[in-house]
């Protein structure tokens, strides 16, 4: 199963509440990743589901049964912190069997277990070492493997790459993904990366100040924010967003560039995503501007363009760019890409 249930759950700690009155629902085999900025409340949520942390007001629901009360090992949950917390002086082997030896099962279930989790995560030369003689990234993937030898009815995820260097961190984001296909089991995961929550996810959840800001697939939140903050949060580089006024069915930007539109009279902002502006000569497109930075990354370039009154804008263009600092560059908003909100940040389209 894997089903869980989050029915308007509070956090207080004293006068403070941190969680305002979740209500969600997880789906079985379903991976879903939350996501914010620092202090908005994921990791907490998580500690909540885990039983880490008391839900103060609200249900939590595993499989269809209330766990609110439960203590975190009735709940058959496990949870892989930030930090790999193994044993120095055991093996893998020892590690990963852990809690199966703790609980009492046969060694003839521990050896099965172990050896069924070490297939998976592709430790099992590594069985015989202690964690000194690991990388990061074969540690944490043992810290991993400890965990599914449990068979839980779903995992728990606390920022588990974010002490890793960048190269394991991609590494690390495959096995992951690949764990999920294999074991088909439900997971949850808290990060503040947003790559490991595009590439990895089911689902994102998107948090604000210990509220839910959007829920759906990396898609949905890329093409469709349901308001600015997600908008924002959502894609590296980040969203441009401008002022704007919007009535009768045309939109116009400040400085005189604008165009038709519909289904967004009362706007105020416009945003657009990096990649869905083009480059064109002066006087050609919604905006001109002068080049301010060139970031060369490959196969790819950002420019970050200074537009005068609309603001520095960021564009997506080919890493052979012959464009540099002080260019002076038109740019053409791609009129299906368009995204507009009012003046407290819902989006109108």
């Amino acid at each position: 199963m894997g089903q869980i249930e989050l029915k308007a759950v509070e956090k207080w700690f004293g006068e403070i509440q941190v969680i305002k009155g979740v209500d969600l629902s997880i789906g079985a085999g379903e991976f879903v990743i939350f996501v914010g900025p620092s202090g908005c409340g994921k990791s907490t949520l998580l500690r909540m589901i885990a039983g880490l942390e008391e839900t103060s007001r609200g249900q939590v629901m595993i499989d269809g049964r209330d766990a609110t009360a439960e203590p975190p090992s009735k709940r058959g949950l496990a949870m892989v912190f930030q930090s790999y917390a193994l044993y120095p002086h055991m093996s893998v082997k020892e590690n990963m069997g852990f809690s199966l030896k703790t609980a009492g099962a046969p060694k003839a279930e521990q050896e099965e277990k172990v050896a069924e989790a070490a297939r998976a995560l592709r430790l099992e030369e590594y069985l015989e070492r202690r964690p000194k003689d690991l990388s990061g990234g074969q540690r944490q993937r043992v810290a991993i493997g400890r965990s599914i030898v449990r068979d839980p009815t779903a995992f728990l995820f606390d920022e588990p790459l974010s002490n890793l260097d960048a190269a394991l961190r991609v590494e690390m984001r495959y096995e992951i993904a690949k764990l999920h296909q294999a074991l088909k089991s439900t997971m949850i995961y808290v990060t503040h990366d947003q790559v490991e929550a595009m590439t990895l996810a089911d689902r994102i959840v998107v948090l604000s100040a210990g509220k839910i800001e959007q829920v759906g697939s990396p898609r949905e939140l890329y093409d469709h924010p349901a308001n600015l903050f997600v908008a924002q949060f959502i894609g590296s580089p980040k969203m441009n967003i401008l002022p704007c006024t919007v009535s009768d069915g045309r939109f116009a930007l400040p400085g005189g560039g604008g165009g038709p539109v519909t289904g967004a009279d009362g706007g105020t902002q416009l945003g657009i995503r990096p990649e869905a502006i083009t480059l064109g000569e002066a006087g050609a497109g919604h905006v001109d501007g002068v080049v301010d930075v060139t970031e060369y990354l490959g196969a790819d370039a950002f420019l970050i363009v200074d537009c005068g009154e609309p603001g520095k804008l960021t564009v997506r263009t080919d890493g052979e760019t012959p464009l540099r600092p002080g260019d002076t560059v038109s740019l053409n908003f791609d009129d299906r890409k368009l995204h507009f909100f009012t003046s407290d940040g819902h989006a109108l389209r």
